[in-house]
């Protein structure tokens, strides 16, 4: 707090953090601790949820009067928090099944989870109020994402390509080929003798890379296959890229065919029940034709029921095949996630570390395997290895 704000604004901002009562140690006759008008109401806003005795029942309409409350007194990054506390602290899961709840809260990567999760007991009334909040957390995180990615994946297919044997003159990249010969300058000829050519290879409007993208859609994976789905539509809009996109929990559902529309997509997955991380493996192992130009990204918190050993036996199957093998423990925002540190050990003992990506740095990832460049020191670099 800036040391200039008088005392009472001081008091307020503390009685509105700590919340009232014997243990606020606010003297309940100084009247700058008291709060009145709109402060009550945001004090009454965040007891219904923090405060021990708070609360706000199992009603409807008194839940979506708070949630418009919220809305009114804080803005929408706070909101989110609030609705996602609300959710948990008291149990109003059951709420969101109501379509006048999904109409009244503020859409993002968390609730779009939770709604997921009630996908197969959601009635059908409250179902399309459902796909408009997905709908719109989807599209937001399109807006943000989808131009850098393009972008990024662009240029590292480009740089990829380049050789020192171009083989037709508008193949040559005139700029980096002037650049790379400058010390053979004739300067009484006023040119460059090109000793080396600098271009690209012929140039492919065929597929260039193969990404398969595993995603584990247990509880707790929850926002990553949200970020997972997104990321996935884009990267299938590419022309240079063959895009698959499998989901598991003890069993693999390809929704490769849901690619261009990421709420169909969505809508598709079921999150929760148990893992079976080798059998995901071995589903994607068949979807990959060309393993020396393939990426296979498993989106996992590495908590294995299937077969261990066998699962590590097909990752070093196929890094030794020359696929790009990377695990993202989650794919969020969220912070460090909960994992299993055996498998991400083992995995880092053939050359594969796990490690959590934001949504933010997974576009400059893509960029670094399509170059096949070293994804341990990336990871060192830019997120931070798990451990």
């Amino acid at each position: 707090m800036a040391e200039h704000e008088p005392m009472d604004e001081r008091l307020r901002r503390w009685r509105l953090v700590l919340g009232g009562g014997d243990a606020d140690g606010i003297c309940a006759d100084n009247q700058s601790g008291g709060l009145q008008g709109s402060d009550a109401d945001m004090d009454r806003a965040l007891a219904a949820v923090y405060d021990r005795d708070g609360g706000l029942g199992a009603s409807a309409p008194k839940v979506a009067r708070w949630l418009g409350d919220i809305r009114t007194y804080f803005p929408s990054t706070v909101v989110q928090v609030m609705q996602k506390d609300a959710i948990q602290r008291l149990n109003l899961t059951r709420l969101l099944l109501e379509p006048e709840m999904l109409e009244a809260v503020e859409p993002d990567v968390h609730l779009v989870g939770t709604l997921l999760a009630l996908n197969r007991v959601m009635p059908d009334q409250a179902r399309e109020s459902a796909r408009a909040v997905v709908r719109k957390v989807v599209q937001e995180l399109e807006r943000r994402l989808a131009q850098k990615t393009r972008a990024a994946v662009t240029g590292a297919l480009d740089r990829s390509a380049r050789t020192h044997r171009p083989k037709r003159v508008s193949d040559i990249d005139w700029d980096r080929t002037i650049r790379a010969n400058l010390k053979n300058y004739l300067p009484e000829k006023n040119t460059v003798v090109p000793s080396r050519l600098v271009g690209y290879a012929r140039r492919q409007r065929s597929v260039q890379r193969e990404v398969v993208l595993a995603i584990d859609q247990s509880g707790s994976m929850a926002a990553s296959v949200v970020y997972s789905s997104v990321f996935g539509a884009v990267l299938a809009s590419m022309r240079s890229l063959k895009t698959s996109l499998v989901v598991f929990d003890t069993a693999v559902v390809d929704l490769t065919d849901q690619l261009h529309d990421p709420v169909e997509l969505l809508f598709g997955t079921q999150l929760g029940g148990g893992t079976d991380i080798n059998r995901a493996i071995a589903y994607s192992q068949g979807l990959i034709t060309r393993p020396a130009n393939s990426i296979f990204i498993l989106i996992s918190d590495l908590y294995e029921g299937g077969v261990r050993q066998e699962m590590l036996r097909r990752v070093a199957a196929m890094t030794q095949a020359g696929v790009q093998v990377i695990v993202l423990l989650a794919l969020s925002d969220e912070g460090a996630p909960f994992y299993d540190h055996e498998n991400a050990a083992a995995l880092a003992a053939m050359g594969v570390p796990a490690f959590a990506c934001t949504p933010d740095a997974f576009p400059d990832l893509m960029a670094a395997a399509i170059e096949r460049r070293d994804i341990a020191q990336w990871a060192e670099r830019h997120v931070g290895l798990g451990s």
